[in-house]
């Protein structure tokens, strides 16, 4: 039986399309290169918020406090990023793994359903397993990370200040 579901949204080239993605592709990335694309991304956010933070805290006087605020606003801002890279790697890992594929045919009004044949399941698992887990796994963990370095912040802000 062939599949009914359009290519753009079979599970297969749906994942092909995200881990392609400039934005997506981040995930994927070798372990020095993201942690480089982290900081990219923690330093703007930090840099944008600081006119803030020195209107909370002047940096010649507090300078602990300065940038404890900058921290907050860049690890504020890391964590939208990560939420949309965990949320998209999270919908593409659920199409994969389920047995049934939801799908619309030539708009909102006419969704179908699909039952994927048990050698096409099995693939897409495996497909989850080893590559999509791992970067879940990844990020998962980059935003625990994230909220344990603001953690730390709101709490040397609050000894300091």
């Amino acid at each position: 039986m062939s599949c009914p579901v359009p290519k753009d949204q079979q599970p297969l080239n749906e994942y092909v399309e995200l881990k392609e993605a400039f934005f997506y592709r981040w995930a994927k990335l070798g372990r020095s290169q993201y942690l480089r694309m982290l900081l990219l991304i923690w330093l703007g956010f930090a840099i944008i918020f600081s006119p803030v933070a020195i209107s909370i805290q002047s940096p010649s006087r507090h300078l602990w406090q300065f940038i404890c605020v900058a921290n907050i606003g860049g690890s504020v801002g890391l964590v939208l990023p990560v939420l949309l890279l965990l949320s998209g790697w999270g919908h593409v890992k659920q199409r994969l793994d389920s047995a049934k594929i939801f799908y619309e045919e030539s708009g909102w009004y006419d969704g179908q359903t699909w039952e994927k044949p048990e050698a096409d399941l099995a693939k897409d698992r495996l497909l989850v397993a080893y590559e999509i887990k791992p970067v879940i796994a990844r990020l998962q963990k980059t935003l625990l990370g994230i909220i344990g370095f603001l953690s730390l912040s709101c709490v040397i802000l609050k000894v300091f200040g």
